[in-house]
């Protein structure tokens, strides 16, 4: 069977996109962020992991809010950066696991979980930025994805609960696979942000960090957290966190974490990430 090896949550904020493309990694601003990024990369380069199942949600460019999918999942061969208003992005394509990703299609619907099944989709810096910032700029990437969509742009968002099964279905899934890949899921999103409203430029650092360090050891404040408290506490923006609860529902009840990194703000965002095995 194929065996998940790591979950990894991070955040996609659009700046870092904009960070990598004007070449400034190592400035005095944005040097500490994409530091704090090395040992994950490290751990992905030693793992060698052949599928990243990246959840994350697009922000109104693949679908508009005319028509917002709760769930949408990836099938195809491969998916292309998306022009989110000034170009395509100078990354790679990427290619899908396409098998898998449909197999993740049946076990889903078994499990009463019903995703928009795309069969074409280009993906915008929700998928891009945590690729980069795991795996770098490389001429082509080393592994395969599978695309996860979850809608947190309109209500009604879903809720972490929902979320946290997925996870359980997404192992399920990963476990009946019956290759010998190696799989890492990256929950992405967050951290603590607003940008519309009275609560603009709203962020959390304390919660923030409260949520990177116990996200991996007791991440059960955060499964069982409702939707307004999301919201409240991280922000309306702040609430993709719950894409995170994916990749942690999927990992073991206990875990050890590798590697943790907050840095605020990134833009107006708190930013940060966590790496996790299993026990």
């Amino acid at each position: 069977m194929a065996r998940l090896i790591g979950g990894i949550g991070t955040s996609h904020v659009p700046s870092i996109a904009a960070a990598l493309d004007k070449g400034l990694r190592n400035t005095d601003e944005w040097k500490p962020f994409f530091d704090g990024y090395i040992p994950a990369q490290d751990w992905a380069a030693a793992a060698a992991p052949d599928i990243a199942v990246v959840i994350f949600n697009d922000h109104g460019n693949a679908f508009f809010l005319d028509r917002v999918p709760t769930l949408a999942l990836g099938v195809a061969e491969s998916y292309d950066p998306i022009d989110e208003g000034w170009g395509p992005r100078a990354v790679p394509s990427f290619q899908g696991a396409a098998d898998f990703a449909w197999h993740l299609a049946d076990q889903m619907v078994a499990r009463h979980f019903d995703p928009l099944i795309c069969r074409e989709l280009q993906v915008d810096h929700g998928m891009q930025v945590p690729m980069e910032l795991i795996f770098g700029r490389p001429a082509a990437w080393p592994v395969k994805v599978v695309p996860i969509l979850v809608n947190t742009i309109q209500y009604p968002i879903p809720t972490p609960q929902r979320m946290w099964e997925l996870g359980r279905v997404l192992r399920a899934a990963i476990e009946s696979w019956p290759t010998d890949e190696k799989v890492v899921v990256l929950g992405t999103g967050g951290l603590s942000h607003q940008l519309q409203g009275a609560r603009a430029g709203y962020i959390n650092p304390a919660e923030d960090r409260k949520w990177i360090a116990d996200i991996g050891p007791n991440p059960a404040r955060y499964r069982d957290m409702t939707r307004e408290d999301y919201v409240e506490v991280f922000g309306s923006e702040g609430a993709e966190l719950i894409m995170w609860l994916v990749m942690r529902g999927a990992m073991d009840s206990q875990v050890k974490t590798l590697f943790r990194h907050y840095f605020a703000p990134a833009s107006m965002t708190g930013a940060g990430m966590v790496l996790l095995e299993n026990l």
